[in-house]
């Protein structure tokens, strides 16, 4: 018997051969297939009367076909279908041509609706390739709102309706909804398979709207009670209490060589309080690139390590790591040296006996306070003392199992027994809207540093098109004279035929030889070992290259205040997020900077951002605009989010995220076990499994 989760290829009419395709489109079982959505819908619901055709608009008209004929023209190797159609206002012809096995399906005295644009030839007017369907069969394809899929070779919109439709039957008494039915009667929601039907083949636009609105609630209600559960069940947990000390932080505070801001101060006070707490922090600390998370982390490192507990604090590149590693020592270097860098590739103290086995020991022992490093953090051979804190740097970048490996390392003894669970603070230097920040991170407290160091100057920022690109290569070159930097990104590390963009490598022979054979030009890429990358990096830091050539791997954590211009290629292959954390990667100085958006293209949308990151250097304004422009996709993909797609523009309606948030507390208000909502207490268990596969 099918179900929900049936392989695809055990489906009739499917197949190996079809699975195989299908899987091009991330479909491997019956649930993948009926939450795949239309991409867009055309509205062939009226039908037209024959005598009301007018030339190149696509109708939809449905008549008795009272001729037909196919023949082959032999000189262009061409086979023609051609029939008469007739309603009760007259006749119309329609073609179809390289579609010899119509003949046996399109005969004479057969009913049928077709859809198409009307042209015309000098025999008059008719249909070219239309689609078309018996008349006796429910409007599938055409006499109705037709839903249209995105498709890959050999998967067309019609085969999967036709799909589509025979699933639903089959499956629907088996789709059942996660949200309880008081709550879909509150707030006025479609069950869940009748909004699936709708989604698939509306009845109408409105059914539409209303289809998609009930399945976004449905999806972010199970994420809210998720949310919900999480933050029951963190608090429920006991953590380290490191207590406030003033005069440390004070003390601290005072050996900068920069005053705080405002939103600085308060972040760093919402977590020193959370410290205090009986229960671990689980916070967020958000920020635009430059506005200063480094500080108010190593603040919190530093009252942990002066009460006597050990941090951790995780990277996600090797370079990030050793930066942190270097700032962690310079602002500490007046309290404590007491700091360990581990990664793949080495490990480091001020100690000079550095060998791993010396070194863990010290891990051990609590002889290294703050230990700095990449994946290498939660290694089995890794074990802490008394950590008390742990920070996690850019954290989308990190699953959930990683994220929580090493809260498990400290948390659990050899014998299984319970010890505290670590303080737990996220950093990301992504704006995140709030309407997304609520919906996806309901289960952290959030710190926001929305305001910058005071004394930076604006980036002076433009789109520049070929026509000017050259003027740009002057103005570099220009700069550099002054000794300056420039670093230059591409899309891609190499050419490819399936995608369009400059590759960074074949881009940096050509500024090497053709553009400027005269400077020296460095190249830094994702496939580079740690080492390399290192090394590139370092040289470019020292002066040694002028110009740096570079794919999105200096998108995090790359500081060379002497660079100051960024020049960025095919800048509407990026979203608005990714473009404003490669500008932040200038203006880290006194000196002016400039970034450079090189694009060809002539859409829209990309003159819509592009224009939006020219007007603001405000991270989270930028976020917002990035939202409303292109969606929630740009923050939270699909396959993060389990937000279908046809869904995904609620994620701006903050009423309703709010609304799926009071009803996941009041069911777990309610009933806090879930015994008396088993689909609930299900579908939690399956994002439970999925986050551990993750």
């Amino acid at each position: 018997m099918t179900n929900l989760e049936t392989p695809i290829e055990y489906i009739a009419g499917i197949g190996p051969k079809y699975a195989e395709k299908l899987l091009y489109l991330g479909i491997e079982s019956v649930r993948d297939l009926i939450y795949y959505f239309p991409s867009r819908y055309d509205d062939l619901s009226n039908i037209e009367k024959i005598e009301n055709l007018k030339v190149d608009v696509i109708s939809t008209v449905e008549g008795k076909i009272i001729d037909a004929k196919s023949v082959r023209t032999y000189r262009k190797r061409m086979s023609i279908t051609e029939i008469l159609i007739e309603d009760d206002s007259g006749p119309v012809r329609a073609v179809w041509f390289n579609q010899p096995y119509l003949e046996n399906s399109l005969t004479k005295g057969k009913k049928i609706r077709l859809s198409g644009k009307l042209v015309q030839d000098s025999k008059g007017t008719y249909f070219s390739n239309p689609t078309y369907e018996l008349a006796s069969r429910v409007p599938t394809n055409m006499g109705r709102i037709v839903p249209v899929y995105p498709e890959t070779r050999g998967i067309t919109s019609r085969w999967i309706r036709w799909k589509m439709q025979e699933i639903l039957k089959s499956v629907a008494a088996q789709i059942e909804d996660v949200v309880p039915t008081a709550i879909l009667k509150r707030q006025k929601l479609t069950v869940l398979q009748e909004a699936l039907r709708q989604v698939h083949f509306p009845d109408s636009f409105k059914k539409l709207e209303e289809a998609r609105k009930s399945i976004a609630f449905s999806e972010m209600f199970l994420i809210q009670l998720n949310a919900v559960r999480a933050r029951k069940n963190w608090k429920e947990s006991k953590a380290i209490v490191v207590k406030f000390n003033e005069k440390l932080i004070k003390d601290f505070v005072g050996t900068l060589s920069f005053k705080l801001t405002t939103a600085q101060r308060k972040s760093t006070f919402q977590i020193l309080r959370d410290l205090e707490k009986k229960y671990p922090m689980n916070r967020l600390l958000e920020g635009d690139v430059g506005s200063g998370k480094t500080v108010v982390s190593a603040i919190a490192a530093l009252e942990a390590m002066m009460a006597g507990y050990q941090t951790a604090i995780m990277a996600p590149t090797e370079v990030l790591a050793k930066q942190h590693f270097e700032t962690f020592g310079k602002v500490l270097k007046g309290f404590s040296q007491k700091v360990g860098l581990l990664i793949g590739s080495e490990i480091r103290t001020i100690w000079k006996k550095n060998t791993r086995k010396n070194f863990l020991g010290k891990i051990r022992r609590s002889e290294i306070k703050i230990l700095i490093g990449t994946h290498a953090l939660i290694q089995k051979d890794v074990q802490f003392k008394n950590l008390a804190l742990v920070i996690i740097d850019e954290q989308h970048r990190f699953g959930v199992e990683q994220r929580a490996k090493l809260q498990k390392q400290a948390s659990e003894l050899k014998d299984g027994l319970k010890k505290s669970v670590p303080h737990l603070l996220t950093m990301t230097a992504t704006p995140i809207p709030r309407t997304l920040a609520l919906a996806f991170f309901g289960n952290l407290d959030i710190s926001l540093l929305d305001e910058m160091p005071k004394g930076r100057k604006k980036i002076v920022t433009e789109v520049v098109t070929n026509v000017n690109r050259n003027n740009v290569y002057e103005f570099m070159r220009s700069e550099i004279r002054k000794g300056r930097q420039t670093f230059f990104i591409f899309p891609l590390i190499e050419e490819s035929e399936k995608i369009a963009g400059k590759a960074a490598t074949e881009e940096h022979k050509r500024l090497s030889e053709r553009i400027f054979p005269d400077l020296k030009i460095g190249l830094l890429h994702g496939r580079m070992k740690p080492k390399e990358k290192e090394e590139v990096m370092s040289r470019f830091k020292n002066k040694a290259y002028d110009i740096l050539v570079s794919t999105s791997v200096i998108e995090v954590g790359v500081d060379v205040p002497n660079a100051t211009i960024m020049v960025i290629e095919g800048a509407d292959r990026f979203g608005l997020a990714q473009l404003h954390q490669f500008r932040g990667r200038v203006g880290r100085s006194d000196h002016q900077s400039y970034c450079f958006l090189f694009t060809d293209s002539t859409s829209e949308t990309t003159k819509k951002r592009l224009k939006a990151l020219i007007e603001s250097e405000d991270g989270f304004k930028l976020a917002e605009k990035d939202l409303e422009i292109r969606g929630p996709g740009e923050f939270i993909g699909k396959r993060q989010s389990g937000i279908a797609d046809g869904a995904m523009k609620y994620l701006g309606d903050i009423k309703m995220i709010q609304q799926a948030r009071l009803e996941a507390q009041s069911v777990f208000a309610l009933d806090p076990q879930l015994e008396k909502f088993p689909v609930l207490k299900e579908a939690l268990e399956k994002m439970d499994q999925e986050a551990h596969l993750e």
